[in-house]
């Protein structure tokens, strides 16, 4: 075991096992019920791997402890505050997924997070629900996102629904706590272990950012020694050309929010038919000024139409994520999450 006495070698995290460890079980016991599982993995961790501390160590922490809330006077808790203290304690990546957690766009509150839920994931999950409980959670969240899950039930298990919301009066306090537990032990952790994305949608997601050299390198040699994963990872991927499975509205949303000045770069390298979904959706003057500006590019480099190309589809996702636009999967039967 490693005697530890140098306290600048401490890591955040192994200050907060040594805190928990120093005052004691029942303490420690009240201070991990205020954590959540990921917390409480990551000090339990630490404090296995602690080895014996120097006495000399524990009181410096204490210390400072000590001064820290001594000097601060009355406490503000922000979302700043709390994005840069856990900044010092572990790395960027987690500190965004951590506050985007607690600020959006998966919502504040468990009815704000249900109300970001995929209609049809959340459909299938509450048509094995009493109606009585479905009634309930369609009464907390947003009223189109419910007509949407209520139009996706059986028909007879949403009209048994209705006719229930038709005769509810104020939820108590302790049958809508109850409610809301259900739906974060058995709902929101099991949609939150189930959306992690396997290797084959990672590595799509990585090779759909790769410009187009590289990309068929890669594939070509991925062939030679994996041809399944290749041909799952080219099945998962979502390229340019794709964009011509989007529906017309979507096409719009894409058109009106894309850089003009790529535009014309990307479709100069697009086929006929892409070329012709995106004028067939832009008004004749639109369309007539966009033609004119790839005509008067001339030559350009590959390279730079694939940067604009990708481009493209990254903000198609992006909208997508966001609910404003719906990709269907390459088969056309069910919505890509991203």
């Amino acid at each position: 075991m490693r005697l530890r006495d140098d306290y600048r070698t401490l890591s955040g995290a192994e200050k907060a096992a040594l805190m928990l460890l120093s005052v004691g079980e029942d303490n420690a016991a009240k201070l991990f019920a205020l954590m959540d599982d990921e917390e409480i993995r990551e000090i339990s961790q630490t404090m296995a791997n602690l080895g014996t501390v120097s006495s000399s160590l524990v009181e410096r922490l204490f210390i400072e402890f000590a001064d820290q809330i001594s000097s601060t006077g009355s406490l503000v808790g922000t979302y700043e505050s709390t994005e840069r203290l856990l900044m010092k304690v572990m790395d960027k990546s987690r500190v965004d997924a951590i506050m985007e957690e607690i600020r959006g766009p998966a919502g504040r509150t468990m009815w704000d997070k249900l109300g970001n839920v995929n209609e049809q994931v959340l459909a299938n999950y509450l048509k094995n629900e009493y109606p009585q409980t479905v009634a309930v959670v369609l009464s907390k969240i947003k009223s189109e996102h419910a007509a949407r899950v209520l139009s996706l039930l059986p028909e007879a298990f949403a009209m048994e629904v209705i006719m229930r919301m038709l005769r509810m009066e104020a939820v108590q306090k302790d049958i809508l706590d109850d409610v809301e537990r259900t739906l974060r032990s058995e709902f929101m952790t099991n949609l939150a272990r189930t959306s992690r994305r396997d290797a084959h949608e990672m590595m799509a997601d990585i090779f759909n950012n790769l410009d187009r050299s590289t990309e068929s390198r890669f594939i070509t040699a991925l062939e030679e020694r994996n041809r399944d994963g290749a041909e799952r990872i080219k099945a998962l991927m979502f390229t340019f050309e794709d964009l011509g499975k989007l529906d017309p509205g979507a096409i719009q949303t894409l058109l009106r929010v894309i850089d003009k000045g790529k535009l014309p770069l990307a479709l100069k390298g697009a086929s006929d038919d892409l070329r012709d979904l995106f004028f067939s959706n832009l008004s004749e003057r639109a369309g007539k000024m966009l033609r004119e500006d790839i005509a008067a590019m001339g030559p350009v480099r590959l390279r730079d139409v694939d940067e604009a190309q990708m481009a493209m589809v990254a903000l198609a996702k992006d909208l997508a994520a966001r609910g404003e636009i719906v990709i269907a999967d390459k088969r056309g039967e069910d919505e890509l999450v991203y």
